[in-house]
């Protein structure tokens, strides 16, 4: 997941990109669940993955697939 922060500006516009996705692939997960803050995308993952029940590594892999 890591590797999808580069830089704040290319990572909103993937991250628009993901989030509507993820909310195609997971009618369950909301826009407050998806909401990105600068220097706390591990928190909104870790939560990801709670909602999902899903590893870090299904995650990021779900994430890398989309």
């Amino acid at each position: 997941m890591d590797e999808l922060i580069d830089s704040p500006i290319a990572t909103r516009a993937k991250w628009t990109e993901l989030k509507a996705k993820l909310k195609r692939k997971f009618p369950a997960l909301t826009d407050t669940d998806l909401q990105y803050e600068e220097g706390k995308q591990n928190v909104m993952f870790d939560k990801l993955q709670v909602k999902l029940g899903k590893t870090k590594t299904e995650l990021d892999s779900i994430l890398k697939t989309l």
